[in-house]
């Protein structure tokens, strides 16, 4: 099924969007026609939004709160081209179209590879979180979004000693390893800190996303360690930023080979990166580990 397009919007294609989040159309999203229902489209867009505040390198809850406001949905504007079918893979495009006094358009788009198959107009306002009274679209965010769009980066890695970046560094690692995967906290700190190379990645209101360190583990080959990403940043490029930066800072100092122990769940991350696993897997503090290498 297709319908007449409105000749007023035109129809979005996907070189317009910098972010996509790909989703796989489920069973119970399936109606009697056999298609995707209409209301699901607008959970498909607000799925894809919270994939692009990652992209932006924005916790979105704290963000907020440290902005004085909120972001409200004030109108919805769908246009449906064609249809969606069970297990169809999906990519939803965001982009921010305008950002005004105190609202801003998000433009969405569903694709089937590079066909539109539904675009919406989403117009939110900037109020206050308990009052619902609209606010001024404060200027860091406002230069954040159309940075964004203009292809800026989001995140900068700083590197230094643990007396530069330890505060911000232990607070992330603290959430990350001690309180999110139990390890026990005399595990986690060690005289190593002291002596190494760190690198906390920020986001552009400055707040730090996550971290790595690096080591000497032989003369010739580094080693990285302690990676750390906020939860609601994974899935972004923050953990890559941090791990080239670390590698770059190991190639200038004259390593040829760089090693990590990399937990499972992460092995995919690391290898897209161009590391290989070597040797079996391993317990280091309770969690299933894989020693993974790679050629500077």
């Amino acid at each position: 099924m297709s319908t007449p397009t409105n000749p007023a919007v035109p129809t979005p294609r996907r070189a317009e969007f910098r972010s996509f989040e790909r989703l796989r159309v489920r069973w119970a999203e399936i109606d009697a026609q056999h298609i995707v229902f209409n209301g699901h489209y607008l959970t498909y867009i607000d799925t894809a939004v919270g994939a692009y505040w990652r992209a932006l390198a924005l916790p979105y809850a704290q963000t907020m709160a440290a902005l004085g406001g909120d972001l409200f949905v004030r109108k919805a504007t769908l246009e449906y081209l064609d249809a969606a079918r069970y297990d169809e893979q999906l990519d939803v495009g965001v982009r921010c179209e305008r950002v005004g006094n105190s609202s801003l358009t998000l433009r969405c788009a569903v694709f089937r590879a590079e066909q539109c198959l539904v675009h919406a107009e989403m117009v939110y306002v900037f109020a206050h979180a308990q009052e619902r009274r609209p606010l001024p679209v404060p200027a860091a965010l406002r230069e954040l979004l159309l940075g964004f769009e203009r292809g800026e980066s989001m995140v900068t890695v700083r590197q230094g000693d643990w007396a530069a970046l330890g505060e911000d560094a232990r607070a992330i690692r603290q959430a990350v390893f001690v309180q999110e995967q139990g390890i026990p906290a005399e595990m986690e700190w060690d005289s190593a800190d002291a002596a190494c190379l760190h690198a906390v990645a920020y986001n552009r209101l400055g707040r730090p996303l996550g971290t790595g360190r690096l080591l000497e583990h032989v003369p010739g080959v580094a080693k990285i360690g302690r990676m750390a990403v906020a939860a609601s940043l994974r899935g972004s490029r923050v953990g890559r930023e941090l791990l080239e930066a670390l590698m770059r800072s190991a190639r200038e100092r004259g390593d040829r080979e760089v090693l990590l122990h990399a937990q499972l769940s992460a092995e995919g991350f690391y290898a897209r990166a161009g590391f290989q696993r070597r040797g079996p897997v391993f317990e280091e503090a309770g969690i299933a580990h894989v020693e993974m290498v790679r050629a500077l």
